[in-house]
């Protein structure tokens, strides 16, 4: 039987996985242009080796659209061939910037949407998008997404902590002024796993990319990865009463340095909860 292509009604409800999925690549790799009246277009250009994806979001969207092909040169290859979805209606076009993609430029002002959505296919997007996911030059697997977005760094480390347990500081990148959020070993093949299961829409060489990652061993001789300590709610109150992050070094048998990390961090209103340090 012919799958039934979605209806209007449905179309961006972000709790349905691909939807949600294809929403993090708009936001990340989709380009919303508004022109006179009501004329204007969502347009994804992508490598014709991924062309495959942009039929995906044909198939999604109950509205015309259209896939062109073009071959040009550029400053990496002497012809590249490339892939362009173009959607123009302005229901479709209302309805995602509603959600959160705006028109023009939106690197630093993109944030992941209010309201519920799938998390973990919503990151995947992202992570195809503007991602990386395979193993270092060392041989290393390793997870990473580079974004000029604030909020959008912000969502992968929280939702990575809580499936990894991995803490990541943000800092922009002083060179490009971005954001480059990086896993390795461990901890990215948790990530891989969770975001790329069986059945997932992704980017096919993202996906086998992230199947990989599984068979990697650590090396005999390589230091494990140490197992951060949880701050309770009870060392949070005796680090607060000292006040002193030496002080309480020795009574929690913790670093001076976490316990001055820590102390900042519930001065400045960064530690609600049960932060890892």
């Amino acid at each position: 039987m012919a799958q039934r292509k979605p209806s209007a009604h449905g179309f961006m409800d972000l709790r349905t996985p691909e939807y949600a999925y294809m929403f993090g690549f708009l936001q990340a790799d989709g380009h919303l242009s508004q022109g006179a009246g009501q004329k204007g277009s969502l347009s994804v250009e992508l490598s014709v080796r991924d062309v495959g994806l942009l039929r995906m979001f044909q198939k999604l969207t109950p509205y015309y659209s259209s896939i062109t092909e073009r071959t040009r040169s550029t400053n990496y290859a002497a012809t590249h061939t490339s892939a362009t979805w173009t959607v123009c209606s302005l229901e479709a076009r209302t309805t995602l910037n509603a959600l959160g993609l705006p028109y023009g430029r939106k690197s630093k002002t993109i944030a992941p949407p209010l309201g519920e959505f799938s998390h973990r296919d919503y990151l995947r997007g992202l992570i195809d998008a503007d991602g990386s996911v395979g193993f270092t030059s060392k041989g290393l697997p390793f997870v990473s997404l580079t974004t000029a977005s604030s909020a959008m760094a912000s969502f992968l480390r929280d939702h990575s902590r809580e499936v990894t347990g991995a803490e990541r500081s943000l800092r922009r990148n002083t060179r490009d002024d971005i954001y480059n959020v990086l896993y390795t070993m461990e901890p990215a093949q948790r990530l891989a796993a969770d975001l790329y299961r069986p059945g997932c829409l992704s980017l096919e060489r993202k996906r086998k990319a992230a199947e990989s990652l599984a068979a990697w061993k650590r090396p005999a001789g390589m230091r494990a990865a140490c197992t951060r300590r949880r701050w309770t709610e009870a060392e949070d109150r005796v680090l607060l009463s000292l006040d002193d992050a030496e002080r309480a070094a020795e009574v929690l048998g913790r670093t001076i340095r976490g316990c001055g990390l820590r102390l900042w961090r519930l001065r400045t209103g960064q530690g609600a909860g049960a932060t890892r340090q």
